[in-house]
């Protein structure tokens, strides 16, 4: 028993319209697709404006320069808890290894990848030149640790450390 033949469809014009459309409308569909997560997802840019951060240039490179001067030995430790918070403990001394009282540190645990993961930890002195803080759930993995320690509302200390959490 033989089947009759069909003949198949011819192709036409219109079919041929429609499987371009299908095939670029899903080119398109997909880069848009990726392209709007990679916006979404952007950490975005160190500074704002370029121009700006190069006018205050030379005043980093003063304070910078007293800083040095000043040989203030700064120690920060962190020490993360079980319910992922992490606990950061700074001992400031001077040149001359007295304890560095009555500052005003603030820390800032900054993600390198992504800003919107940063996290301030607020640290108050709990002893002669010792300043403590905590900051709650931080993630673990590569961490860039700020500190700033400020006296009379100028900036004596700037330190950026790259650290690992557990």
């Amino acid at each position: 028993m033989s089947r009759p033949s069909v003949a198949p469809k011819p192709l036409t014009g219109r079919k041929v319209l429609f499987m371009l459309i299908a095939f670029f409308g899903v080119v398109f569909g997909v880069n848009f697709l990726m392209m709007k997560l990679a916006i979404d997802t952007l950490p975005g840019t160190e500074v704002d404006s370029a121009y700006s951060a190069s006018l205050g240039y030379e005043k980093e490179i003063a304070a910078a320069r007293d800083q040095n001067m000043r040989n203030w030995r700064v120690d920060a430790h962190i020490q993360r808890g079980p319910e992922g918070g992490a606990t950061l403990q700074v001992e400031a001394r001077d040149n001359g290894g007295a304890p560095l009282s009555g500052l005003k540190f603030q820390g800032r645990l900054e993600r390198p990848t992504d800003r919107r993961a940063d996290r301030p930890v607020e640290l108050g002195e709990v002893g002669r030149g010792i300043y403590r803080g905590s900051a709650p759930l931080v993630a673990p993995g590569q961490w860039d640790l700020v500190l700033e320690g400020d006296a009379a509302g100028q900036r004596m200390f700037l330190s950026k450390n790259r650290v690992l959490l557990n």
